[in-house]
């Protein structure tokens, strides 16, 4: 059996009658029983989405001598995408996940648009050739219109700091692709590899060097590789966190 509180049993009933009362006649909320205007009905989150920009960007790098011969970057406006890249003397093609920090996005993406890519009918190509170093195309498509650009070397500052841009973004997801290579199948390679590694970070060669700090971080403590491999990935790993 339920004991009720003393105080609940000693409260007069005449009170109780008054509060409920009062609970009764107090004014109830009106405004769900109002009919809503027409295009009052406030807009799901999705509604006020804008359609994502179908924009498609492509960078392509051909030379048929180098070790890596040729490079192929796809990615959309958010900067997600693919890399494709072969080697010399090997016929299967190497497909890789990319994406470009936020930071790369936006310089990729601001060169982009200074050159007004696809308003213009600019030629690239110096008056001399430089075809030994490879040939570069760049490619944009926006759904309505699309527009390719091929040259080997360029005086137009924009379109030649565009090309050096992919190049970093392609150099430093072929290292994390060998990185990764190494740790798998030929650890060996690796303290080779951290030195390349460094050597790209000194003189600025690679897209956004934060990128790496996950890989870096896992490659401390990996004791499949070298001991000299783990301890240099750690100073790198200080070094980019500065």
């Amino acid at each position: 059996m339920i004991q009720m509180p003393i105080s609940v049993l000693r409260f007069p009933l005449a009170a109780l009658l008054v509060l409920s009362a009062a609970l009764l006649s107090f004014p109830q909320d009106k405004r769900n029983d109002r009919p809503q205007e027409p295009g009052a009905t406030p807009l799901r989150r999705e509604d006020n989405k804008k359609p994502p920009d179908p924009t498609r960007y492509t960078y392509e790098f051909t030379k048929a001598e180098f070790i890596v011969r040729h490079i192929l970057i796809e990615h959309d406006a958010l900067g997600r995408g693919k890399i494709t890249f072969e080697r010399r003397g090997e016929e299967t093609p190497i497909v890789e996940p990319i994406e470009l920090s936020i930071a790369a996005l936006g310089r990729v993406l601001g060169l982009w648009t200074e050159l007004r890519f696809l308003d213009s009918t600019e030629n690239y190509q110096t008056a001399k050739s430089f075809a030994h170093l490879g040939t570069y195309k760049l490619r944009m498509d926006d759904g309505k219109h699309q527009r390719t650009a091929e040259f080997n070397w360029s005086n137009n500052k924009v379109a030649w700091t565009l090309t050096n841009e992919y190049r970093r973004v392609s150099d430093q997801a072929i290292l994390i692709f060998n990185l990764k290579l190494a740790r798998e199948l030929q650890p060996l390679n690796a303290p080779q590899l951290l030195n390349e590694m460094e050597s790209q970070l000194t003189r600025d060669g690679l897209s956004d060097p934060y990128q790496l700090v996950p890989l870096l971080n896992e490659l401390k403590t990996d004791e499949h590789i070298p001991l000299i491999a783990r301890n240099h990935a750690d100073r790198l790993l200080k070094k980019i966190e500065k």
